[in-house]
Formats: structure tokens, C-alpha cells, sequence
């Protein structure tokens, strides 16, 4: 039962997650989704390219390989190719949080007690899990708040918004 409630939890956290990232990033242009503040920074593009070759390789056979497959490139993650469009990195995106959501909702209570490879370290599922919630939700807020950054004044709160007082 616990073990159902975890899975069924954790799935619905991710979901907010995406949302959040999904709201705040609606909120930028396509020149604000790539800039950065810094030339050691990252930018929203490259949060989101990164967050998605991670889900890819952490999410796909899952129970079977290794989280950290052969033919990902961690460090191209982190530049911004001719290729990286809005359109093509949200598409890569999308395609990221499929995979986990179908890997995640795919996984039985019994499976969380099973060992997982990550980086050739064994991880529980749980474990595996954790640190991927952990990880997102990190580059979720780098995105937020770079959004909001950007969006400045026309940012429209993800949340409840900030108690304001009323004019006299």
C-alpha cells in the first residue's frame, strides 16, 4: 500500500513540477529562452536540454540498464547547437517527461525494492527516483526564476501571489 502511495506520489509531484516549468517558461521569448546572464551561466534553453538528455538516459529501460547510457553527451548538453531551436529543445523536452511518466507509472510497489544502476552505482528504485525529483526540481527553480527574471513586470505568479496592501 505505502509502496503504491510512493509511486502514485511521486508521479504527481513530477506533474507539478513540469507545470510550473512549463507556466514560467511561457512566459519568455524566444531571445529570453536563450540568454544568459553570464557567459559561465545557463541558460532556460540549456536547462531544458540538459534536464531532457538526462531523462532520456535515466528513464529509458530503467529497471534494465544503466542510467547513464553510452551515447549520451552530458557536457554538449550544456552548449547550444545550431539545431537548438525553441521548438526542437521543448520537443525534447516533452518527449523527457513522457518517458518518465510512462517509465514511473509503469513500476510496480515491488519493483521499489529492486537495484538500479546509475553511473555504475547501484541506487534502490526508490533511491533512483529520489535523486531524479531531487535534480528536477533544482533545474525547475533555475528556470523559474530565470523566467521571472526576464519576464520582470509581466510575470504572472506560479503560485499564490504575494499578500499586497490596499491603497488609502
Amino acid at each position: 500500500m505505502i509502496g503504491q502511495h510512493y509511486l502514485d506520489d511521486g508521479l504527481f509531484q513530477l506533474r507539478k513540477l513540469k507545470a510550473q516549468a512549463d507556466k514560467a517558461m511561457a512566459q519568455v521569448d524566444d531571445r529570453q529562452f536563450f540568454e544568459m546572464l553570464d557567459a559561465d551561466a545557463n541558460s532556460i534553453a540549456l536547462i531544458v536540454k540538459h534536464v531532457a538528455g538526462n531523462m532520456r538516459s535515466r528513464w529509458t529501460d530503467f529497471l534494465t540498464s544503466d542510467g547513464e547510457k553510452a551515447d549520451r553527451h552530458r557536457d554538449g548538453e550544456f552548449e547550444r547547437d545550431s539545431e537548438d531551436t525553441r521548438e526542437a529543445l521543448l520537443a525534447r523536452w516533452e518527449a523527457g517527461w513522457e518517458l518518465l511518466f510512462h517509465t514511473l507509472a509503469s513500476l510496480q510497489p515491488a519493483d521499489l525494492e529492486k537495484t538500479v544502476m546509475i553511473r555504475k552505482e547501484p541506487h534502490t528504485v526508490v533511491q533512483a527516483i529520489n535523486r531524479q525529483v531531487s535534480h528536477y526540481s533544482a533545474h525547475v527553480g533555475q528556470i523559474v526564476l530565470l523566467a521571472k527574471h526576464f519576464a520582470g513586470s509581466h510575470w504572472r505568479t506560479l503560485s499564490i501571489p504575494k499578500r499586497r496592501k490596499e491603497v488609502s
